[in-house]
């Protein structure tokens, strides 16, 4: 079977993420002029985020989580991980088949839990509505995903990492047909999200069946690895729940301002740029890697891969956090302001998008931590971890909402974040040296955040002199071209003479 090299998945899933981001950008840009923070746009994020919550339920959340260190052991015994990876695509399609249609007439009960605020106003019946129309995407896209798993598992991440640039690409042309032809711009996007799993799930299933794991919908069978999967997916599942009652407490106190509930999205589109691009690159090539090696019983191997990803994970993060910190407004005035988005909206969602920026290295070490348990099929210890982070996101959240407003469900997002990541790292020493930090990762940390502050003030330095210029209509994008330039050669120049990393470790095969 084909080996997995961390380093090169990590480039591949990385590059077709940052596709993905940036036509996710040209996306939201093209939302945000036409449909601006109003009704319409609030009832369309509303209605697109039911299917993308339940998605992380079954599908990259819990399901992957368990599912993808069975069938890699399966690989690397060679104990028919085809037959496994069918069985649990046909129960998947089973359970998701069932909810979906349990949403559909379940959906205004469904928008009152995501958006209560909406209720007694015209956001309500319009996010009824789209939600109704955008739901099924959660089949296509929980297959697909399983589908993806399934390359991973294998060492080919091309095409699964390719697929959501789809998304985006055909959100994009939707919004131009609609403009074109005189469509309803809202209705148009919101039945391009079924389309868009249907595209996306077609690309990873041929891409499966090339590599030999061709998948067929079947009555399917509980066999005793299918119970297995089950028994060790539900405390995931559970845990997916709760990251999914964080969202829900954010956008019931966004949806309570007016707004906030499409500031707070344009936000969170800026900040998973880097956590998209790096976390969740790290987490589907390591999680794969970490359970083959494990079962190889390569250790030290697998401390290798695990350091290596948390030391990549700093280096392109840390100063991503700390540009967000520094220069949030030219980010998103140049990149968001124009059409029916004010430059009010630009303000409120700078806000959001420094709170997002202090938790941004919390978020992806999680995604370098969490495979530590998963590879090891422990899903239990990173559930009551989730657990305590709940609680600190719903006492921020609600207890602030009425001192600092919308505000307050970012802080709250943050703060649970670094609670989580920090829970994750006291139980890593329950796994003994493998879990450890070698030390490499503790010569080069430091340095890292050293580098990283500086860039930090040259970059605060260069916004101030350039003032006028990211203000002026028609040299802006080039203003913000040399400010984003500057920040990232004084983090290169800085990190260079620090010794924060070493370019040479990307082209090695680990």
């Amino acid at each position: 079977m084909k080996p997995i090299r961390l380093m090169r998945g990590f480039m591949t899933v990385g590059v077709w993420t940052l596709a993905s981001r940036v036509f996710g950008f040209i996306r939201d840009i093209l939302i945000a002029a036409t449909l601006g923070a109003g009704p319409v746009a609030e009832a369309f994020l509303i209605a697109f985020a039911l299917p993308n919550m339940f998605r992380r339920f079954f599908a990259e959340g819990a399901f992957n989580m368990a599912f993808v260190p069975m069938f890699s052991k399966k690989i690397e015994d060679g104990d028919d991980p085809e037959r496994f990876a069918r069985d649990a695509f046909n129960g998947l399609a089973t359970v998701v088949i069932a909810v979906t249609v349990l949403a559909v007439f379940a959906m205004p009960w469904l928008v009152y839990a995501m958006a209560s605020g909406f209720v007694g106003d015209e956001r309500f019946d319009l996010a009824t509505d789209f939600g109704r129309i955008a739901f099924p995407y959660i089949l296509f896209i929980s297959l697909a995903a399983l589908l993806s798993g399934v390359l991973n598992a294998t060492g080919r991440f091309l095409a699964a990492a390719a697929a959501p640039v789809l998304l985006n690409i055909l959100f994009i042309a939707a919004v131009y047909l609609a403009k074109g032809a005189g469509w309803d711009v809202g209705r148009t996007l919101v039945w391009t999200v079924p389309i868009a799993g249907m595209a996306q799930l077609a690309l990873v299933w041929i891409a499966a069946a090339r590599a030999g794991f061709t998948m067929c919908l079947q009555r399917p069978k509980m066999t005793p690895e299918l119970k297995r999967l089950a028994i060790i997916a539900f405390p995931a599942a559970l845990a997916g729940g709760v990251v999914q009652v964080n969202l829900l407490v954010g956008r019931q106190v966004a949806s309570f301002f007016d707004g906030a509930i499409a500031w707070l999205n344009y936000a969170d589109r800026l900040y998973q740029l880097p956590l998209g691009v790096v976390g969740i690159a790290i987490g589907v090539v390591l999680l794969p890697d970490l359970s083959r090696k494990l079962r190889a019983g390569d250790h030290e191997g697998g401390k290798h891969a695990f350091n290596r990803a948390a030391e990549v994970s700093l280096t392109l993060t840390v100063p991503a956090s700390i540009a967000l910190i520094a220069i949030p407004v030219p980010l998103i005035s140049i990149l968001f302001e124009r059409g029916a988005f004010t430059s009010d909206d630009s303000a409120a969602t700078a806000v959001a998008v420094a709170i997002y920026g202090l938790g941004l290295p919390a978020f992806v070490m999680q995604k370098a931590l969490q495979p530590l348990f998963y590879a090891r099929e422990d899903t239990r210890s990173p559930l009551n971890y989730a657990l305590v982070s709940m609680v600190v996101n719903a006492v921020v959240a609600i207890g602030l909402a009425t001192q600092i407003g919308y505000m307050a469900a970012a802080l709250a997002t943050t703060l649970a974040g670094w609670v989580m990541m920090a829970l994750l790292l006291r139980g890593a020493r329950k796994l003994g040296d493998a879990a450890a930090f070698d030390a490499q990762f503790k010569r080069r940390f430091w340095r890292i955040l050293l580098a990283s502050g500086l860039m930090g003030a040259v970059l605060w330095c260069v916004s101030v002199l350039l003032g006028p210029f990211l203000a002026a209509p028609t040299i802006r994008y080039a203003a913000l071209a040399l400010l984003v330039g500057a920040g990232t050669g004084s983090y290169y120049a800085f990190g260079r003479l620090l010794g924060a990393f070493d370019l040479r470790d990307l082209r090695r095969k680990a």
